[in-house]
Parts: structure tokens; sequence; C-alpha cells
């Protein structure tokens, strides 16, 4: 199972959540931030319906997977605040 932190950090003049060095919108406050990281993370969560994926690779070749809705990340929360 993979996993995926929300950080809480200062940002552009307020406060925001990083995952993977992408930061959320900015919010007015710390508590703010940490209330819209708490429900992005809990809505990663929330299993999904079973399908079938096509992609092609950097090759030009086509592939067919089936993607589970219930392979979701485990996620967490990150305040030093």
């Amino acid at each position: 199972m993979s996993e995926v932190t929300y950080e809480i950090v200062e940002h552009d003049g307020g406060w925001a959540y990083k995952v993977d060095g992408v930061f959320s919108e900015p919010y007015p406050s710390h508590a703010a931030a940490l209330k819209a990281a708490k429900h992005a993370a809990a809505e990663q969560r929330v299993p999904g319906d079973t399908e079938q994926i096509q992609f092609e690779d950097s090759k030009g070749k086509w592939h067919t997977e089936t993607a589970s809705g219930s392979d979701r990340p485990e996620t967490h929360i990150k305040d030093k605040g």
C-alpha cells in the first residue's frame, strides 16, 4: 500500500498543505489549512470502482490493466504547528 503525507506549511502569505512538493491553495490560517488537509486526506482514502484502464507507454505500446478501486493509499498529516 502506498502512503501519502499532507504537510502543513506557511505558503504565499498564509498557510497551505503540501503533497509530494505540490502546494494547495493558500488558506488564511493554520487551522483552515489543517482542516482542508484532513478533508483531502480522508477523500483520498475513499474506495472507488474497479475499472479497466488503458494507457500508452513511452514506446507507443498500448496496455490494458485492471485498476482496483479498493487500492487506496494510507494518508498522514504532518504538522509542526
